[in-house]
Protein backbone atom coordinates (compact mmCIF):
# COMPACT_ATOMS: atom_id res chain seq x y z
CA UNK A 1 0.00 0.00 0.00
CA UNK A 2 1.35 3.35 -1.07
CA UNK A 3 0.51 5.45 1.28
CA UNK A 4 0.13 9.47 1.68
CA UNK A 5 0.21 11.52 4.97
CA UNK A 6 -2.55 14.19 5.03
CA UNK A 7 -1.38 16.20 8.35
CA UNK A 8 1.44 15.72 9.90
CA UNK A 9 0.85 16.69 13.82
CA UNK A 10 0.99 14.87 16.94
CA UNK A 11 -1.32 12.20 15.81
CA UNK A 12 0.38 11.70 12.73
CA UNK A 13 4.11 10.67 14.13
CA UNK A 14 2.10 8.39 16.51
CA UNK A 15 0.41 6.89 13.30
CA UNK A 16 3.46 6.95 11.24
CA UNK A 17 5.12 4.71 13.93
CA UNK A 18 2.70 1.93 13.67
CA UNK A 19 2.53 2.30 10.21
CA UNK A 20 6.13 1.67 9.48
CA UNK A 21 6.69 -1.51 11.14
CA UNK A 22 3.32 -3.07 8.58
CA UNK A 23 4.92 -5.30 6.00
CA UNK A 24 3.92 -3.86 2.53
CA UNK A 25 3.03 -0.01 3.72
CA UNK A 26 5.17 2.89 1.97
CA UNK A 27 4.81 6.16 3.37
CA UNK A 28 5.12 7.83 -0.69
CA UNK A 29 3.82 11.59 0.47
CA UNK A 30 3.15 13.93 3.52
CA UNK A 31 0.72 16.65 3.03
CA UNK A 32 0.62 19.87 5.09
CA UNK A 33 -0.30 23.68 5.00
CA UNK A 34 2.72 24.79 7.20
CA UNK A 35 6.31 24.50 5.38
CA UNK A 36 8.40 24.08 8.69
CA UNK A 37 6.15 21.07 10.10
CA UNK A 38 6.11 19.33 7.26
CA UNK A 39 9.93 19.38 6.58
CA UNK A 40 10.78 18.52 9.90
CA UNK A 41 7.87 15.86 9.99
CA UNK A 42 9.31 14.35 6.23
CA UNK A 43 12.89 14.68 7.52
CA UNK A 44 12.12 12.34 10.58
CA UNK A 45 10.20 9.73 8.64
CA UNK A 46 12.58 9.48 5.28
CA UNK A 47 9.43 11.10 3.00
CA UNK A 48 10.32 11.63 -0.18
CA UNK A 49 7.62 14.00 -1.79
CA UNK A 50 5.89 16.69 0.46
CA UNK A 51 2.82 19.17 -0.80
CA UNK A 52 1.40 22.21 1.00
CA UNK A 53 -2.07 21.71 -0.77
CA UNK A 54 -3.89 18.10 -1.07
CA UNK A 55 -4.34 19.14 -4.47
CA UNK A 56 -1.07 18.73 -5.19
CA UNK A 57 -1.11 15.51 -3.74
CA UNK A 58 -3.96 14.43 -5.61
CA UNK A 59 -2.90 15.70 -8.54
CA UNK A 60 0.44 13.96 -8.64
CA UNK A 61 -1.27 10.81 -7.76
CA UNK A 62 0.68 8.00 -7.05
CA UNK A 63 -0.34 6.85 -3.72
CA UNK A 64 -3.08 3.89 -3.15
CA UNK A 65 -4.62 5.41 0.49
CA UNK A 66 -4.33 8.46 2.47
CA UNK A 67 -4.33 8.44 6.26
CA UNK A 68 -6.37 11.89 7.34
CA UNK A 69 -5.11 13.42 10.35
CA UNK A 70 -6.16 17.16 9.73
CA UNK A 71 -8.50 19.38 12.17
CA UNK A 72 -12.27 18.35 12.96
CA UNK A 73 -13.68 20.71 10.05
CA UNK A 74 -11.30 19.41 7.78
CA UNK A 75 -12.04 16.12 7.47
CA UNK A 76 -15.04 16.50 4.69
CA UNK A 77 -13.74 18.38 2.45
CA UNK A 78 -10.14 16.36 2.59
CA UNK A 79 -12.21 13.06 2.58
CA UNK A 80 -14.19 14.36 0.35
CA UNK A 81 -11.77 15.25 -2.32
CA UNK A 82 -9.84 11.82 -1.77
CA UNK A 83 -12.83 9.77 -2.21
CA UNK A 84 -13.56 11.53 -5.50
CA UNK A 85 -10.06 10.63 -6.41
CA UNK A 86 -10.24 7.23 -5.79
CA UNK A 87 -8.31 6.66 -2.86
CA UNK A 88 -8.97 4.78 -0.13
CA UNK A 89 -9.13 6.52 2.86
CA UNK A 90 -8.71 6.14 7.02
CA UNK A 91 -10.01 9.69 9.07
CA UNK A 92 -9.16 10.44 12.30
CA UNK A 93 -11.99 11.09 14.74
CA UNK A 94 -14.73 12.55 14.52
CA UNK A 95 -15.22 11.94 11.21
CA UNK A 96 -17.33 15.38 10.36
CA UNK A 97 -18.48 18.18 12.41
CA UNK A 98 -22.22 16.81 12.15
CA UNK A 99 -23.84 14.15 11.40
CA UNK A 100 -25.19 15.17 7.58
CA UNK A 101 -21.36 16.02 6.89
CA UNK A 102 -20.89 12.58 8.08
CA UNK A 103 -23.49 10.85 6.36
CA UNK A 104 -22.32 12.78 3.15
CA UNK A 105 -18.89 11.18 3.60
CA UNK A 106 -20.07 7.88 4.30
CA UNK A 107 -22.88 7.82 1.03
CA UNK A 108 -19.68 8.92 -1.15
CA UNK A 109 -16.82 6.46 -0.02
CA UNK A 110 -19.61 3.53 -0.58
CA UNK A 111 -20.48 4.67 -3.58
CA UNK A 112 -17.29 4.91 -5.13
CA UNK A 113 -16.24 1.41 -3.45
CA UNK A 114 -12.96 2.64 -1.55
CA UNK A 115 -12.08 1.20 1.73
CA UNK A 116 -12.39 3.60 4.56
CA UNK A 117 -12.55 3.81 8.16
CA UNK A 118 -12.29 5.86 11.36
CA UNK A 119 -9.66 5.60 13.57
CA UNK A 120 -11.30 4.92 16.70
CA UNK A 121 -7.95 4.00 18.69
CA UNK A 122 -9.53 2.44 21.52
CA UNK A 123 -10.42 -0.29 19.33
CA UNK A 124 -6.99 -1.46 19.63
CA UNK A 125 -7.60 -2.62 23.20
CA UNK A 126 -7.68 -6.17 23.46
CA UNK A 127 -9.72 -6.38 26.85
CA UNK A 128 -12.35 -4.85 25.20
CA UNK A 129 -12.35 -6.75 21.80
CA UNK A 130 -12.42 -10.15 24.74
CA UNK A 131 -15.22 -8.04 26.48
CA UNK A 132 -17.09 -8.12 23.50
CA UNK A 133 -16.29 -11.69 22.22
CA UNK A 134 -17.85 -12.63 25.92
CA UNK A 135 -20.50 -10.53 25.89
CA UNK A 136 -21.80 -12.39 22.39
CA UNK A 137 -21.03 -15.81 23.61
CA UNK A 138 -23.48 -15.14 26.83
CA UNK A 139 -21.12 -15.48 29.42
CA UNK A 140 -22.67 -12.64 30.46
CA UNK A 141 -26.70 -13.67 29.77
CA UNK A 142 -29.05 -10.75 29.34
CA UNK A 143 -27.07 -7.14 29.48
CA UNK A 144 -29.11 -5.15 32.10
CA UNK A 145 -27.33 -2.18 32.96
CA UNK A 146 -23.95 -0.46 31.41
CA UNK A 147 -21.64 2.17 32.79
CA UNK A 148 -19.07 3.80 30.77
CA UNK A 149 -16.74 6.82 31.37
CA UNK A 150 -13.83 9.13 29.73
CA UNK A 151 -11.51 11.07 32.26
CA UNK A 152 -8.70 13.16 32.06
CA UNK A 153 -7.32 16.12 33.84
CA UNK A 154 -5.75 18.62 31.34
CA UNK A 155 -7.41 21.55 32.84
CA UNK A 156 -6.20 20.77 36.63
CA UNK A 157 -2.99 19.05 35.58
CA UNK A 158 -0.26 20.21 33.04
CA UNK A 159 1.48 16.31 32.48
CA UNK A 160 0.09 17.18 28.40
CA UNK A 161 0.60 21.06 28.40
CA UNK A 162 -0.68 24.23 29.83
CA UNK A 163 -4.35 25.20 28.26
CA UNK A 164 -3.75 29.01 29.48
CA UNK A 165 -0.86 29.55 26.78
CA UNK A 166 -0.83 26.55 24.49
CA UNK A 167 -3.26 27.13 21.14
CA UNK A 168 -3.18 23.24 21.06
CA UNK A 169 -5.38 22.96 23.54
CA UNK A 170 -6.95 26.56 23.60
CA UNK A 171 -8.48 25.78 20.32
CA UNK A 172 -10.36 22.75 22.03
CA UNK A 173 -12.15 24.87 24.33
CA UNK A 174 -13.73 27.16 21.93
CA UNK A 175 -16.50 26.71 19.87
CA UNK A 176 -15.11 29.43 17.56
CA UNK A 177 -12.32 27.50 16.57
CA UNK A 178 -14.42 24.29 15.67
CA UNK A 179 -14.43 22.79 19.11
CA UNK A 180 -17.83 20.74 20.33
CA UNK A 181 -15.70 20.39 23.20
CA UNK A 182 -15.77 16.98 25.54
CA UNK A 183 -18.46 15.66 24.05
CA UNK A 184 -17.10 16.48 20.07
CA UNK A 185 -13.66 15.05 20.76
CA UNK A 186 -14.01 12.24 23.07
CA UNK A 187 -17.59 11.60 23.34
CA UNK A 188 -17.44 9.33 19.86
CA UNK A 189 -14.03 7.28 21.83
CA UNK A 190 -16.38 6.59 25.00
CA UNK A 191 -19.96 6.01 22.71
CA UNK A 192 -17.96 3.76 21.11
CA UNK A 193 -16.20 1.88 23.65
CA UNK A 194 -19.78 1.50 25.63
CA UNK A 195 -21.77 0.30 22.42
CA UNK A 196 -19.17 -2.25 21.01
CA UNK A 197 -18.09 -3.33 24.19
CA UNK A 198 -20.98 -4.25 25.30
CA UNK A 199 -22.17 -5.55 21.28
CA UNK A 200 -25.43 -2.96 21.19
CA UNK A 201 -26.37 0.10 19.61
CA UNK A 202 -27.21 3.34 20.94
CA UNK A 203 -31.38 3.67 20.69
CA UNK A 204 -32.30 6.64 22.78
CA UNK A 205 -30.23 9.61 24.65
CA UNK A 206 -30.66 12.40 26.64
CA UNK A 207 -27.86 14.32 27.52
CA UNK A 208 -26.41 17.38 30.07
CA UNK A 209 -23.36 19.18 29.58
CA UNK A 210 -21.53 21.66 31.76
CA UNK A 211 -19.02 24.93 30.74
CA UNK A 212 -17.54 25.49 33.67
CA UNK A 213 -15.30 29.42 33.89
CA UNK A 214 -12.04 29.39 33.41
CA UNK A 215 -10.64 32.36 32.91
CA UNK A 216 -11.81 35.97 33.73
CA UNK A 217 -14.91 37.04 30.75
CA UNK A 218 -14.01 33.30 29.75
CA UNK A 219 -11.85 34.33 27.47
CA UNK A 220 -7.81 34.08 26.31
CA UNK A 221 -7.05 36.23 24.23
CA UNK A 222 -8.61 35.35 20.57
CA UNK A 223 -10.10 32.26 22.28
CA UNK A 224 -14.04 32.15 23.79
CA UNK A 225 -13.89 29.82 26.55
CA UNK A 226 -17.45 28.62 25.75
CA UNK A 227 -17.33 24.83 25.22
CA UNK A 228 -18.76 21.88 27.05
CA UNK A 229 -16.10 20.92 29.40
CA UNK A 230 -17.90 17.74 31.14
CA UNK A 231 -21.23 15.64 30.21
CA UNK A 232 -23.63 13.08 31.49
CA UNK A 233 -25.62 11.24 29.19
CA UNK A 234 -27.91 8.18 29.81
CA UNK A 235 -28.84 6.36 27.10
CA UNK A 236 -30.96 3.08 26.72
CA UNK A 237 -30.09 0.64 24.50
CA UNK A 238 -30.91 -1.47 21.19
CA UNK A 239 -30.79 -4.91 23.37
CA UNK A 240 -33.16 -3.65 26.35
CA UNK A 241 -29.71 -2.44 28.38
CA UNK A 242 -30.02 0.70 30.43
CA UNK A 243 -26.83 3.06 30.38
CA UNK A 244 -24.90 5.59 31.90
CA UNK A 245 -21.85 7.26 30.34
CA UNK A 246 -20.45 10.35 30.97
CA UNK A 247 -16.88 12.35 30.53
CA UNK A 248 -14.62 15.09 31.96
CA UNK A 249 -11.49 17.49 31.90
CA UNK A 250 -11.68 18.31 35.15
CA UNK A 251 -11.41 14.60 36.29
CA UNK A 252 -8.13 15.39 38.78
CA UNK A 253 -5.95 12.00 39.00
CA UNK A 254 -6.92 10.70 35.68
CA UNK A 255 -4.83 11.82 32.59
CA UNK A 256 -6.92 9.65 30.17
CA UNK A 257 -8.79 7.04 31.30
CA UNK A 258 -11.25 4.54 30.07
CA UNK A 259 -13.43 2.81 31.86
CA UNK A 260 -16.47 0.55 31.30
CA UNK A 261 -18.69 -1.52 33.08
CA UNK A 262 -20.91 -4.41 31.68
CA UNK A 263 -23.67 -6.04 33.76
CA UNK A 264 -25.50 -9.21 33.16
CA UNK A 265 -27.78 -11.47 34.53
CA UNK A 266 -25.06 -14.03 35.08
CA UNK A 267 -22.04 -12.04 35.20
CA UNK A 268 -20.40 -8.56 34.97
CA UNK A 269 -16.94 -7.42 33.43
CA UNK A 270 -15.01 -4.26 33.47
CA UNK A 271 -12.53 -3.13 30.73
CA UNK A 272 -10.13 -0.60 32.07
CA UNK A 273 -7.50 1.19 29.80
CA UNK A 274 -4.62 4.10 31.14
CA UNK A 275 -1.43 5.12 29.42
CA UNK A 276 0.05 3.06 31.88
CA UNK A 277 -2.34 -0.33 30.06
CA UNK A 278 -5.20 -2.18 30.21
CA UNK A 279 -7.31 -4.60 32.12
CA UNK A 280 -10.20 -6.98 32.25
CA UNK A 281 -12.17 -7.70 35.46
CA UNK A 282 -14.84 -10.52 35.05
CA UNK A 283 -16.97 -11.77 38.14
CA UNK A 284 -18.83 -14.50 36.87
CA UNK A 285 -20.37 -17.88 37.67
CA UNK A 286 -20.22 -18.58 41.32
CA UNK A 287 -17.82 -15.72 41.74
CA UNK A 288 -21.28 -13.54 41.32
CA UNK A 289 -22.70 -14.82 44.90
CA UNK A 290 -19.50 -13.24 46.66
CA UNK A 291 -18.81 -10.66 44.33
CA UNK A 292 -15.39 -11.68 43.63
CA UNK A 293 -13.53 -10.22 40.74
CA UNK A 294 -10.89 -11.97 38.99
CA UNK A 295 -8.81 -10.85 36.50
CA UNK A 296 -9.06 -12.09 32.98
CA UNK A 297 -6.29 -12.75 30.42
CA UNK A 298 -5.96 -11.69 26.62
CA UNK A 299 -3.97 -11.65 23.98
CA UNK A 300 -2.98 -9.00 21.49
CA UNK A 301 -5.38 -7.88 18.90
CA UNK A 302 -4.20 -6.45 15.43
CA UNK A 303 -4.28 -2.63 15.08
CA UNK A 304 -6.70 -0.06 13.26
CA UNK A 305 -3.27 0.49 10.99
CA UNK A 306 -3.05 -2.90 10.45
CA UNK A 307 -6.53 -3.74 9.62
CA UNK A 308 -6.41 -0.86 7.06
CA UNK A 309 -3.24 -2.06 5.39
CA UNK A 310 -4.92 -5.26 5.18
CA UNK A 311 -8.42 -4.10 4.22
CA UNK A 312 -6.53 -2.21 1.16
CA UNK A 313 -4.63 -5.15 0.50
CA UNK A 314 -7.68 -7.48 0.15
CA UNK A 315 -10.69 -5.10 -0.55
CA UNK A 316 -12.68 -6.14 2.41
CA UNK A 317 -14.09 -3.61 4.18
CA UNK A 318 -13.15 -2.69 8.14
CA UNK A 319 -15.17 -1.87 11.04
CA UNK A 320 -15.18 0.46 12.03
CA UNK A 321 -16.29 2.34 8.91
CA UNK A 322 -17.34 5.62 7.76
CA UNK A 323 -21.34 4.88 8.17
CA UNK A 324 -20.65 3.71 12.00
CA UNK A 325 -18.96 6.80 12.82
CA UNK A 326 -21.43 8.85 11.34
CA UNK A 327 -24.45 6.74 13.38
CA UNK A 328 -22.74 7.88 16.22
CA UNK A 329 -22.32 11.60 15.25
CA UNK A 330 -26.06 11.00 14.98
CA UNK A 331 -25.90 10.43 19.02
CA UNK A 332 -23.64 12.71 19.53
CA UNK A 333 -25.78 15.87 17.81
CA UNK A 334 -28.85 14.53 19.10
CA UNK A 335 -27.31 14.70 22.75
CA UNK A 336 -26.47 18.27 22.08
CA UNK A 337 -30.32 18.59 21.35
CA UNK A 338 -31.76 17.08 23.88
CA UNK A 339 -29.03 19.30 26.44
CA UNK A 340 -31.05 22.78 24.86
CA UNK A 341 -34.46 21.14 24.67
CA UNK A 342 -34.08 18.91 27.95
CA UNK A 343 -35.60 15.95 26.51
CA UNK A 344 -34.88 12.52 25.55
CA UNK A 345 -34.32 12.00 21.81
CA UNK A 346 -34.68 8.83 19.91
CA UNK A 347 -31.97 8.38 17.62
Amino acid sequence: MRLLVLGTGVMAKNQLTHFSKIDGVTVVGAVDTDPDRLSAFADKFNIEKRFHSLDEAIAWGEFDAATNITPDRIHHPTTMALIAAGKHALCEKPLAENYPKALEMTEAAEKAGVINMVNLTYRNVAPLQRAREMVLAGELGTIKHVEASYLQSWLVSRAWGDWRTESTWLWRLSTGHGSNGVLGDVGIHILDFAAYGAATDIDHVFARLKTFNKAPGGQIGEYMLDANDSFTMSVDFANGALGVIHASRWATGHLNELKLRIYGEKGSLEVIHRPSGSELRGCLGEDAETATWREIEVTPVPTNYQRFAEAVASGIQPDPNFRHAANLQKVLDLAMVTERERRELKV
